[in-house]
């Protein structure tokens, strides 16, 4: 396994509802990589649909992994040597998945599906694969499963040395400064507490007009908890860095000692928890 990789995000802005010219960015961002030897290149979350908040929209724009529009965009990228991740709405099995699928030199080498996602018309993943490039794992947490501690430790114990998390953020004005805080704060406790290299990378709206911030703010977090990357805010940009990944291996030896000595104390806590006869004010 290599001990450096050069990853990047391209942060830039979703047109809902019109894959054509969101796959257009997809290819912009990853002759950007190819130019600029990008070994894992990320891109938001639901970014080729879209992301609304009601079940009938987002049925109209979601495909298949199998679809046409997966098949044309993958073939198209075949010739690219990065391996590069994108989101969508995927249809499957009569069901809704917030899923980002991972791809390389035209075969999508698997997908993951949000673990808690934020509208109840999707259903929650619950498979946490790892991926690998020149030996390097990495795996896919999307944005509000970053702020749950189980599916990164989860991915970390299975060996992933990269969390990617593609986001898509729409945020209200009154609450913009508690979940910018809020959630930077969530991403160097999961970059810390599993030793992993953690890439938050958003979306964007160019320009700050709207009831709604899509504020961007993509960055890569080192597994001590620094931000040793980050990218300008109400703006298209990419976010590129080299990491060196040798060392860090504390961080990941305490997530297992843990999830060992104390996961049964943890089962029974959670089943007391749950117990209809417990009270709490």
């Amino acid at each position: 396994m290599s001990d450096r990789i050069k990853v990047g995000h391209y942060q830039c802005e979703c047109h809902d509802g019109d894959f054509p010219a969101n796959a257009e960015k997809v290819i912009e961002g990853l002759e950007y990589a190819e130019a600029n030897r990008v070994e894992i290149m990320s891109f938001p979350e639901s970014y080729l649909t879209g992301y609304f908040a009601d079940e009938p929209t987002a049925r109209q724009h979601s495909f298949e992994l199998g679809s046409p529009q997966i098949k044309s965009l993958v073939e198209r990228t075949k010739n690219i040597s990065a391996t590069w991740m994108v989101g969508f709405n995927e249809r499957r099995d009569g069901k809704l998945f917030n899923t980002v699928i991972v791809v390389e030199r035209g075969e999508v080498l698997g997908r993951y599906s949000k673990a808690f996602p934020c509208y109840a018309y999707f259903t929650p993943g619950r498979e946490f694969p790892v991926f690998h490039r020149n030996g390097v794992p990495f795996a896919v947490a999307i944005c509000a499963d970053g702020g749950y501690v189980e599916p990164c430790r989860i991915l970390a114990l299975k060996g992933a040395r990269i969390i990617f998390a593609p986001h898509y953020n729409a945020i209200k004005i009154d609450g913009l400064i508690n979940h910018f805080t809020f959630v930077r704060s969530d991403h160097t406790a999961r970059a810390v507490e599993n030793g992993v290299w953690f890439l938050r990378g958003n979306n964007v709206k160019v320009g700050k007009a709207g009831e709604r911030q899509m504020y961007g703010d993509s960055y890569l977090v080192d597994p001590n908890g620094e931000i040793v990357i980050r990218s300008r805010r109400h703006a298209e940009c990419f976010v590129v860095a080299e990491i060196d990944l040798s060392g860090w291996q504390y961080h990941r030896d305490r997530s297992m000692q843990g999830g060992r000595a104390l996961g049964k104390a943890l089962q029974e806590t959670l089943n007391d928890l749950e117990d209809p006869s417990r009270h709490f004010c």
